[in-house]
């Protein structure tokens, strides 16, 4: 192989989500930089990986980048590995990639396992468009101040929580988003104890307060986007288009109303013929 940095995902769980890839490219690298060294030694002596290990984390990885590149410099590939997951991913390496990036060095991606895009592809919530929220503030102050930055959004909502604070996080959610908006909530998945439902905040927070269990373990929240902004939107389409019918046709009426609002035709062209029904 060629001088290559390599961010290698690893199971969240089960191990046999490991990929035939990422066991050949772990066993062929010259170092391994890996967010805990202690964790991930597990992984490799099950896949019988003797590849040496060098620590990469948060505290250590802005030292690390100078002694790793001149490593992938002198002709030698790494693999970037976190303890669990896709590396980055609320997880160190963002530097590391940066630094290889900026040095002209080839980073591979090597797919896998990753939490957040399991938990969303399970819940049953929209899909089609997200964003990642990571970990919220500890501190339910900065929390609610960070909630309420994105209570409109229309768009899915991923978050990662700790399991001491997943109770007081939910109230905090409940609280901002609304008790009865959809929230899905997945615990330890891929592991034995896996809790994958969906729920309104209400029932999640219920649910929770019932089972200390769900207390416990890598929990992923998945929350449905605002339906306030696209209400009002058809609110506003409503309101234009009944005013355009009284001197138009369906046709023209739709046309004017689809320019004003930004909107393709045939959906103004359909609402229009509903109104007039």
């Amino acid at each position: 192989m060629n001088a290559q940095l390599f961010v290698v995902a690893t199971p969240i769980g089960h191990l046999d989500d490991m990929t035939f890839r990422a066991i050949e490219v772990l066993k062929q690298v010259k170092l391994i930089a890996a967010e805990d060294t202690r964790q991930s030694i597990q992984l490799l002596k099950h896949f019988n990986i003797s590849t040496p290990l060098t620590a990469c984390h948060d505290h250590n990885e802005s030292h690390k980048i100078e002694q790793l590149l001149d490593t992938l410099k002198s002709g030698d590939s790494i693999a970037l590995i976190s303890d669990a997951g896709t590396p980055l991913i609320s997880d160190p390496g963002f530097k590391l990639v940066r630094a290889a990036q900026e040095h002209n060095i080839r980073v591979t991606p090597v797919p896998g396992a990753c939490a957040a895009i399991s938990a969303l592809s399970a819940v049953g919530l929209p899909s089609d468009r997200f964003s990642f929220e990571g970990f919220l503030p500890s501190r339910s102050s900065q929390r609610l101040s960070q909630l309420e930055q994105l209570k409109d959004e229309t768009q899915t909502l991923i978050f990662y929580e700790a399991p001491h604070r997943i109770l007081e996080c939910v109230k905090d959610m409940a609280q901002v988003f609304g008790s009865d908006r959809k929230v899905g909530f997945a615990r330890e998945i891929t592991k034995t104890f896996e809790t994958i439902k969906q729920f309104s905040f209400a029932e999640l927070i219920s649910f929770i307060e019932q089972d200390r269990n769900q207390q416990k373990g890598e929990i992923v929240l998945v929350v449905a986007g605002s339906t306030a902004q696209k209400d009002l939107q058809q609110e506003k389409l409503d309101e234009i288009l009944n005013r355009l019918l009284k001197d138009l046709s369906v046709k023209a009426a739709s046309q004017l109303a689809a320019d004003l609002f930004g909107i393709k035709k045939k959906i103004a062209y359909q609402r229009a013929l509903e109104l007039t029904q």
